[in-house]
């Protein structure tokens, strides 16, 4: 069995690194960014491709394609075609530039908050609205709320649905029952889903997401989905990902839509940095799902021996945790930074429901975590909640 590297600090101040962009004295646990080097296999495979000298414009070779359907019929049990390919930057300018294709300015689009806040961004920057469909949130865990769901979803207005699976920040895996009452719902009054994929790679060991496409036919139809490989092999600053959409008439407009806003062209490294990473890094991602589950446990055992007044919420899926502290974290969270250089997500950015929470990314070797959460202690030691 190959072994890999997590433990090893990698050194990333003076890298133009936005994570470690803060103070020298600041320990960053926020946005979605691992300290590891991506797998072996994928940095071999830039390397060579920065070894040939001529960096010019590329094209989407056979083997781009056959590493993403390979990829998600082995791993996830979906068969897609080739035809529903379609190359993005990213897929932040991908749901970006859907939003304007898909809808008109002033209309709304529903989302689930807490949700990455992103979705707030592109919605909003857009033009349009969003239409909140706030998650249940009881006895520590999230759950969809379809009573409301479909009050959203039922407004003319509304015309379009982000969907966040597996959800950030609050690490459930949406089951097939949930998506499927989801996808009937969303056909039954119109309104089209984008199906943010990007953390389905990085679940608990032994757990799968379930691609919303494969749930129906009506999901399958009815949706747009964004794929990459850039969250689980560490691959964010090479802008690669994808889009994959079945139907045909909606799969052109989806085309122009990112021909038109210029997100539809690979770099020189997009193309061999996805193909590595999906022929030859599901080793290294099996290890790496390991370690993070392990910082997952580790956190846990820490907050109850610990930090009992603070409670993380059980995740299935993706490296950052979702911390519930039970009152408003509005000057939590600045203070932390400021006075114990621990530098967390803010729960409020995800929306209102959040405002109780930080987000804490454990993508990181052991001795920076232990790191991370006795400055958390620490600092919650000195924290006045009444100031």
């Amino acid at each position: 069995m190959n072994t890999y590297d997590f433990e090893t600090v990698i050194p990333r101040r003076g890298t133009d690194s936005l994570k470690w962009s803060g103070r020298e004295n600041e320990l960053p646990m926020w946005v979605a960014d691992m300290d590891f080097a991506t797998a072996p296999e994928v940095l071999a495979a830039i390397q060579d491709r920065a070894a040939h000298g001529i960096f010019g414009y590329s094209v989407l070779g056979e083997a781009w394609y056959d590493a993403y359907i390979g990829w998600w019929q082995r791993r996830h049990g979906l068969t897609m075609e080739r035809s529903w390919l379609l190359f993005c930057t990213g897929v932040i300018p991908a749901i970006s530039s859907l939003i304007r294709a898909l809808t008109a300015p002033g209309e709304g689009v529903v989302l689930q908050p807490p949700v990455y806040n992103m979705f707030f961004h592109c919605i909003e920057r857009n033009g349009r609205r969003a239409a909140e469909n706030p998650l249940r949130y009881e006895n520590g865990s999230y759950s969809v709320d379809f009573e409301d769901l479909e009050r959203c979803l039922a407004a003319p207005e509304n015309t379009l649905m982000l969907l966040c699976s597996p959800h950030n920040p609050v690490g459930r895996i949406w089951d097939r029952e949930t998506l499927e009452r989801i996808g009937a719902l969303c056909r039954r009054y119109g309104v089209t889903v984008i199906s943010d994929e990007i953390h389905c790679d990085l679940t608990e060991p032994g757990r799968d997401y379930v691609p919303f496409a494969s749930v129906s036919d009506c999901c399958r139809d009815n949706s747009i989905t964004c794929l990459a490989p850039t969250k689980t092999f560490n691959l964010a600053g090479i802008k690669t990902a994808a889009v994959a959409v079945a139907d045909p008439a909606l799969r052109e407009r989806v085309r122009r839509a990112l021909d038109n806003d210029g997100v539809a062209e690979a770099n020189a490294f997009a193309v061999p940095a996805a193909v590595a990473a999906f022929n030859h890094g599901a080793p290294w991602l099996d290890a790496l799902r390991r370690h993070i589950s392990q910082n997952r446990a580790r956190t846990g055992a820490f907050l109850a021996r610990e930090l009992p007044e603070v409670s993380l919420v059980p995740g299935e899926a993706t490296y950052l945790l979702w911390l519930d502290f039970g009152r408003s974290t509005g000057k939590l969270g600045p203070w932390l930074r400021r006075e114990a250089g621990l530098w967390l997500s803010p729960g409020g950015a995800y929306g209102r429901q959040g405002e109780n929470f930080l987000r804490m990314n454990i993508a990181c070797p052991r001795a920076t975590l232990e790191e991370g959460l006795e400055r958390l202690r620490t600092g919650l030691q000195r924290y006045d909640w009444d100031r």
